[in-house]
């Protein structure tokens, strides 16, 4: 797991995700599933492209399964983009850096455009 790429569990969810002050990009994945291993490298080059603009992290389904019970995850991976406090955007399956920033550029705001 990249260094800009947090696990978060149930227990820290409120504090890291729904309190966040900048947009929070939360994977849900499990150890056993290929392709969230597969989205993983993607996710990490999303963390360090979005660093000072919006937080991304990584919640295990199996070890937090009261998290991924109560945003209904059925299938992984899934991507969740909340704003404060809420869910904002949501994909589900392996996709692409480009659709992964796409949907976070909806809801960042950049001080300076490069």
């Amino acid at each position: 797991m990249s260094e800009l790429v947090r696990e978060v569990s149930d227990s820290s969810f409120e504090k890291d995700v729904l309190s966040a002050g900048k947009p929070v990009l939360v994977d849900f994945w499990a150890e056993w599933c290929a392709p969230c291993r597969m989205l993983a490298p993607t996710v990490a080059a999303v963390a360090e492209h979005y660093g000072e603009t919006a937080t991304v992290v990584k919640l295990n389904v199996d070890d937090n399964p009261s998290t991924a019970q109560r945003y209904g995850i059925k299938g992984i991976p899934t991507l969740i983009l909340f704003r404060e406090g809420k869910e904002v955007e949501r994909v589900v399956g392996a996709t692409s850096k480009e659709s992964i920033s796409k949907m976070i550029d909806k809801h960042v705001t950049f001080a300076t455009k490069a």
